[in-house]
């Protein structure tokens, strides 16, 4: 399907491409512009498949010069300009627009300094996620965020996305490991953020910048955080008969005041798509299973392990398993780590939504989630950071029959408005892309929408990096709420005052 930001929120300009190609060519080699439509072939989308729009112009700069450059050219012209690192996103926050410039960051893809005394490393945007810890192995260091993707995923759609992992619920999300950033604005200016440092005079750009989706500048650099290997790291894998139990479960031990390093849930599709592909020794006939991790000295990792046992039985799991060893603790998280691509083997095509819930509606939400998805008719695999409440349902169908797709966003719609409703919010770790700007529309004000573009106003007056994504424009969510009316639900208050 290809997606055309909406009327409100597009960028034009009357700029003729052979003559714009011609002036880039100042500035980069032959090889780094594409322009033929096979070579933008490969950029026409990122993880979220279903949606592609063919860039104008690809643009591959190996330097902050080059990079520069660049800007200034389409800040002086006009010209729209969507930075990409990996293309694994998932929400299309680097879906390209058709009359702009594509920004691949992909050759920044340098460790410049690993400081094993201050523990922090400065890294290119470009690098992998995985190289990071690979790097900092040899002084006894990791980098803690660890999203699925990680062996392809770049730390600069990392920082973009604001990305977690399976860890995130002890050691955090990208910007509580992120030190420092260059970032270069539009209009070219190299500006820095942060430092080595803990803390900063003025005002924490550092966070604002931080999950800003591309839409306040393009970073050129960062300074990461550090963290020393723990001393010992165990897991257990417990299973449940049914999701809402697993559900209850997460909550209680999150209750009883532990804090696992991993707290981990998938449901019984989820369970047999991964274990068939990784054969992790996961219980085919469980309704659900528990992955609860604890890291840290051996004396409270044993201590805690206990207790997350005792509470894991009493909320009624079937069979509570510790890992026999480093190379099955490996086994349990090689399956998490694989459930998306797992999911290939069961569904030709899925959509996979990213939400945020109290975890003490956990139960509730799953509960209806089965429920839309029996209403629907279309099936739902559940996995998810369980821990911090932020749910993965992965939305099956098949794009080749007719109206499936749409109707799988469908689905995926009431259950970003289903996260809303019970207290959450339309993303966790995916960011909003373009995926779900309509959503925002319900989650804020009008009031809110307008504050952020004023952010993104200080940082981009003419809106001309990455339009159309993230934050929705007011003619947008007017649009939105007309149609929200038209099928029956409820929109925001404010949608009226558009």
């Amino acid at each position: 399907m290809t997606y055309r930001i909406h009327s409100s929120e597009r960028i034009q300009h009357l700029v003729d491409k052979a003559a714009f190609l011609r002036m880039l060519g100042e500035y980069l080699k032959p090889d780094s512009l594409l322009s033929d439509p096979e070579d933008l072939r490969p950029f026409e989308c990122d993880g979220l498949s279903a949606y592609k729009t063919l860039p104008w112009i690809v643009a591959l700069p190996e330097t902050i010069e080059q990079a520069q450059a660049v800007l200034r050219l389409c800040h002086q012209l006009g010209v729209p300009v969507v930075a990409r690192g990996a293309g694994t996103g998932l929400s299309g926050g680097a879906l390209p627009v058709d009359n702009g410039v594509l920004l691949s960051m992909a050759k920044f893809n340098r460790i410049l300094h690993i400081d094993p005394q201050n523990r922090v490393a400065r890294v290119q945007p470009g690098v992998r996620n995985a190289a990071v810890s690979e790097a900092a192995a040899a002084y006894g260091l990791y980098y803690a965020p660890d999203p699925s993707s990680q062996i392809a995923c770049t730390l600069g759609g990392n920082i973009a996305e604001n990305a977690g992992g399976l860890h995130c619920l002890k050691y955090g999300l990208t910007v509580h490991n992120l030190l420092g950033l260059k970032i270069l604005t539009m209009d070219g200016e190299l500006i820095e953020l942060g430092g080595s440092g803990l803390d900063g005079p003025g005002y924490d750009l550092l966070a604002l910048v931080s999950g800003s989706e591309g839409l306040f500048g393009v970073i050129v650099e960062a300074t990461l955080k550090l963290l020393p290997s723990a001393e010992t790291a165990r897991v257990l894998l417990a299973s449940f008969d049914s999701v809402e139990q697993a559900g209850s479960a997460v909550a209680a031990i999150i209750a009883a005041g532990l804090l696992p390093a991993g707290l981990e849930m998938m449901d019984n599709l989820i369970i047999r798509a991964a274990e068939a592909f990784v054969h992790a020794g996961y219980p085919l006939d469980a309704q659900a299973i528990i992955l609860c991790e604890m890291d840290g000295m051996v004396e409270q990792v044993d201590a805690d392990l206990v207790k997350a046992k005792d509470i894991l039985e009493r909320m009624g799991a079937v069979e509570v398993r510790l890992a026999a060893n480093e190379s099955e603790r490996k086994k349990f998280w090689a399956g998490r780590k694989s459930a998306f691509t797992a999911v290939g083997r069961i569904s030709p095509d899925y959509y996979c939504m990213d939400g945020t819930i109290p975890r003490r509606r956990l139960a509730e939400v799953l509960q209806q989630i089965a429920q839309l998805s029996a209403d629907f008719g279309i099936g739902v695999a559940n996995v998810f950071h369980a821990g911090d409440g932020n749910l993965h349902p992965l939305i099956l169908y098949d794009a080749n029959q007719p109206g499936q797709l749409d109707k799988a966003e469908e689905l995926g719609g009431k259950i970003l408005e289903l996260c809303i409703a019970v207290g959450g919010t339309v993303t966790g770790e995916h960011g909003v892309g373009m995926e779900k700007i309509n959503h925002l529309c319900i989650q804020f004000s009008s009031a809110e929408l307008a504050q952020f573009h004023a952010v993104k106003a200080a940082f981009d007056p003419k809106g001309l990096l990455n339009p159309g994504k993230a934050v929705p424009s007011l003619p947008r969510c007017a649009e939105f709420g007309a149609m929200h009316v038209h099928h029956g639900a409820i929109p925001h208050p404010d949608l009226e005052r558009f």
